[in-house]
């Protein structure tokens, strides 16, 4: 079965290791993250690292469970699914932030997932909502933080 994959892509007027903190920090995610109506860390973890289980649910009520399998602060991160909706039989995410000149990060959301049957006969679609939706998380993610810039030190370097 062929995975679907896309990419999204922000600039966003702040340095990576800022973005990648708030981001990561799950104090934060429902401040930004308008796809989700939930967010938390699972078995007793207080911050986001490699081997760190999370679920989320998005506004539509579906829920999943990633573990983090890369947590490279702050350039990149990545998830995978260990529970997740019946349609989806894989997924994957990452988000890499690269600095780049003038004070900005380029962010960028990169997923991966393949569907079970017969979900996969309408896996165009899928991608085609996700997609959207990620466009919308980055633009939300990009005004939070530009609107309403970071005081200095506000997230902890995470472990």
């Amino acid at each position: 079965m062929k995975s679907i994959k896309f990419t999204e892509t922000v600039r966003i007027r702040e340095r990576p290791e800022v973005i990648f903190d708030y981001t990561q920090d799950y104090g934060n995610r429902l401040k930004w993250d308008t796809f989700l109506k939930r967010a938390d860390l699972v078995d007793g973890a207080t911050a986001a690292g490699k081997g760190v289980k999370s679920y989320c649910v998005a506004k539509n009520g579906m829920g999943m469970e990633t573990v983090y399998v890369s947590f490279n602060r702050p350039r990149a991160t990545a998830v995978q699914m260990t529970r997740g909706p019946y349609p989806f039989k894989t997924f994957q995410g990452s988000w890499t932030f690269k600095e780049l000149p003038g004070g900005e990060t380029e962010v960028v959301f990169l997923y991966s997932f393949t569907l079970r049957f017969p979900f996969n006969l309408a896996g165009f679609l899928v991608r085609r909502i996700l997609q959207r939706n990620v466009r919308q998380r980055l633009v939300d993610l990009k005004t939070c933080i530009e609107r309403n810039p970071l005081p200095a030190g506000h997230a902890a370097a995470a472990p």
